[in-house]
Formats: structure tokens, C-alpha cells, sequence
């Protein structure tokens, strides 16, 4: 390898280091997440995202998540309380050290989605909405490692079939999650 290989190679991987994904921040109860910040909330076997607005509200894809429509439905982007969007999970902040919005403008941007219903597990889910209101562009890392490593993607669609069974034996999954959340 030649010296301009060499270095080359070395500032791959000083930018791959710089660009490494750092570690969620969780929140405590009482604690208030930054505007704009992109909140993450870890369910059985995927992640839930959503974007925090300010005055203890959450504008996330509610997808799958979305309680009082049922398992069988997906729901619009909606605005809702932090209590909600947690469901009795622990609320984490996913830290991007280069967005390309400021909080203003990803409050902005998730508002002005609010009522649109075209969730796609696939391709625009809450993940892929969250990462278009800080970055401007639609994409999914657990997507990504579900369909790059099989394994993640059987076990996380065991999960979500579980958690579908699960909801429509219960009727409305995130009613007693909230309750004792805001208790």
C-alpha cells in the first residue's frame, strides 16, 4: 500500500468514527426533551419515534402504534401527549450531531404532516417521518438492518405479530401503559 492509500485509508476511518452513532440519552420522568429533539421509545422487538414539539407533545407516524384503531389499522401522523407516545416505556433522545434542521424548523416540518396517513412499514414509517423533519431525507435504520441481516428482520416481525395478537386480545393496548405513566 502506498502512502496516499494509506492515508486515505486513514481518513475513512476517522470519518467513519466521527459519523458513529451515538448512544440514546434516556430521560427521566420529570425531565423535558429539548424542542425538536427525535425521541425513541424501545417496544417489543422495534423501536417507536417521534419528534418533541414542545408543552409535553409528541407529533409521531402513529402507524402501528396508534391503540384506539386497533390492531388491523395504521394511524396518521399525529400530535399527542408525551405520556402517550411513551405507553409506559422509557423515553430516550436520539442525539444527531448534524441535523439539517434547526428545532424550529423540525417542529415546523412535523406539523406540517400532521393528518397525513400513509404509513408504509417499509418505507415511511415513524422512523423514515422523523428522520425527514431533522434531515430532509426519508430512511430507516431498523429497516435497514432488518432487510441487511435476516435474522433481525424474522425476529422483529415474531415481535410485531405477537404485539398485534396481543393488542386485539386486549382491545385498546395503550390504555393502562398511560395510566400508570401519568399516575
Amino acid at each position: 500500500m502506498n502512502s496516499n492509500q494509506q492515508q486515505a485509508s486513514i481518513e475513512r476511518r476517522s470519518a467513519n468514527r466521527a459519523v458513529a452513532p451515538s448512544p440514546d440519552l434516556p430521560l427521566d420522568f420529570d425531565d423535558e426533551p429539548p424542542l425538536g429533539a427525535h425521541l425513541v421509545t424501545q417496544r417489543r422487538g422495534y423501536e417507536h419515534h417521534g419528534i418533541y414539539v414542545g408543552n409535553g407533545k409528541v407529533v409521531h407516524y402513529a402507524g402501528f402504534a396508534g391503540s384506539d384503531r386497533g390492531p388491523a389499522h395504521r394511524g396518521p401522523v399525529e400530535e399527542v401527549t408525551l405520556a402517550y407516545f411513551a405507553a409506559g416505556h422509557t423515553v430516550a433522545v436520539r442525539p444527531n450531531p448534524f441535523p439539517k434542521y434547526d428545532a424550529d424548523e423540525a417542529v415546523r416540518r412535523a406539523r406540517s404532516r400532521l393528518g397525513e396517513n400513509r404509513y408504509r412499514l417499509l418505507t415511511n414509517n415513524c422512523e423514515h417521518f422523523c428522520a425527514w423533519c431533522l434531515l430532509g431525507e426519508s430512511r430507516s435504520e431498523q429497516v435497514q438492518t432488518c432487510l441487511t441481516h435476516p435474522r433481525a428482520g424474522l425476529h422483529a416481525l415474531v415481535c410485531l405479530v405477537a404485539a398485534f395478537v396481543e393488542s386485539s386480545t386486549q382491545g385498546n393496548a395503550h390504555g393502562g401503559y398511560i395510566a400508570a405513566y401519568a399516575a
